[in-house]
């Protein structure tokens, strides 16, 4: 029994604070719509001295009508200025954003989305008179602008194929070089292995010779009949001889044509190559910023005669 008694108490504690705090919650919204009232009955005031204010003006003289057409037309114009001033500064912001990594035509489209929107929020304005020339310059700058764009467009859409390219230069460079070495040690083997031969060929020859005088010594001391096979020897040895220099000559030419035609094709190869990263590295650099930067400059001037024409005919 104690038990619910002290639970009961407690709940009533509970209940009689969170009134207390309803009740100062309750006076501070008090406070805050009495203080809005009294600044909406101030604003009314001032309304309705305004609204008096122009009352009086419109009963009395021309001259006074005029003082208030005059001060319409200066608000007027100050708010041309001021619409033209933002959007001169936002295409201008425009056409100073970079795009930081390739393919930069990614962005193209929101971009120029982002700047019709600017033009279009400027010249929608009921209080700008876009006229004809406007019209004709501002959709004159955007053909050209989108022109640029589209060009740089296509050429971005080719960067894989000159990635390929690049690549695949890269390892021709390297299959030229080995087949090169291939080349030029089959040219080795055989050069080595023909001169070889006809050295073989000479010292038999040179042996036969150096025999065959021998051996005519030999006859002639025991008086006996020879065949002399010395000058055939000789005729042959020179003709090996002149053959193996030939032979060389042959090999030098073939090694020369092989130089050559190896330096020839791994130049044009690394000429390419140069030329393919070069133009790799244009690919990778936002050329559209200058395309973009003259044409939001050529809008912010197209603006800027549309308000001088403006404040001329106001």
């Amino acid at each position: 029994m104690s038990i619910n008694l002290k639970s009961t108490v407690d709940r009533l504690k509970n209940l009689e604070a969170e009134k207390h705090s309803l009740l100062t919650e309750i006076e501070e919204l008090k406070k805050i719509a009495e203080a809005k009232s009294n600044v909406l009955a101030n604003e009314i005031a001032s309304l309705k001295e305004e609204i008096n204010s122009l009352k009086i003006l419109m009963t009395q003289t021309p001259t006074a009508t005029l003082f208030i057409d005059e001060s319409v037309k200066q608000k007027n114009l100050a708010y041309v200025n001021e619409l033209a001033e933002k959007a001169i500064d936002e295409s201008k912001h425009l056409g100073n954003q970079v795009f930081e990594a390739s393919p930069f035509s990614q962005n193209f489209d929101y971009w120029l989305t982002s700047l019709k929107k600017v033009i279009s929020d400027f010249e929608s304005d009921p209080i700008i008179k876009a006229d004809e020339q406007f019209i004709n310059d501002r959709s004159h700058i955007f053909n050209d602008l989108e022109s640029a764009l589209s060009k740089i467009k296509i050429e971005e859409s080719n960067a894989g194929a000159v990635t390929k390219a690049l690549s695949d230069n890269n390892h021709l460079l390297v299959e030229t070089d080995k087949e090169y070495a291939e080349k030029t040690k089959e040219l080795s083997v055989n050069r080595d292995t023909e001169l070889q031969n006809l050295t073989n060929r000479i010292h038999e020859l040179e042996n036969k010779a150096q025999s065959q005088e021998e051996d005519n010594k030999r006859r002639k001391i025991l008086k006996k009949k020879t065949e002399d096979k010395i000058p055939q020897i000789r005729q042959d040895l020179k003709s090996a001889e002149d053959e193996r220099k030939a032979a060389q000559q042959k090999f030098a030419v073939e090694q020369d044509r092989l130089d050559i035609n190896y330096e020839k094709k791994k130049q044009d190869i690394i000429n390419q190559t140069e030329s393919l990263r070069k133009e790799l590295e244009k690919l990778e650099t936002d050329r559209s910023i200058e395309a973009r930067q003259a044409a939001c400059q050529a809008l912010a001037n197209t603006i800027s005669t549309l308000v001088q024409r403006t404040t001329l005919t106001a």
